[in-house]
């Protein structure tokens, strides 16, 4: 397996980037700011975690980071559930 260079490599990484442009187009015109405004202020931590965590250049480090991105998304995951009521 070859070595991962940057973290644009990462297909975890670019998972969660593609998930923030989905959940910003499926939310840009709902009408509960407030909520919309939380949720896309708290999911781009999750890649940005992923990235810092890469780049730290430690393992311990990057496994730090990895948990606060989890806990980034697991703060979004219900918000996600939740919109599901606003149809």
């Amino acid at each position: 397996m070859a070595k991962v260079l940057n973290f644009e490599e990462l297909l975890v990484w670019q998972k969660a980037q593609d998930l923030f442009v989905e959940l910003f187009i499926q939310f840009e015109n709902c009408k509960n700011f407030s909520f919309t405004n939380q949720l896309l202020r708290a999911y781009p931590f999750v890649s940005n975690n992923i990235a810092e965590g890469f780049d730290s250049g430690s393992d311990k480090e990057l496994v730090r980071f990895l948990h606060i991105a989890l806990g980034s998304n697991s703060e979004v995951k219900p918000m996600i559930y939740l919109a599901q009521c606003f149809d």
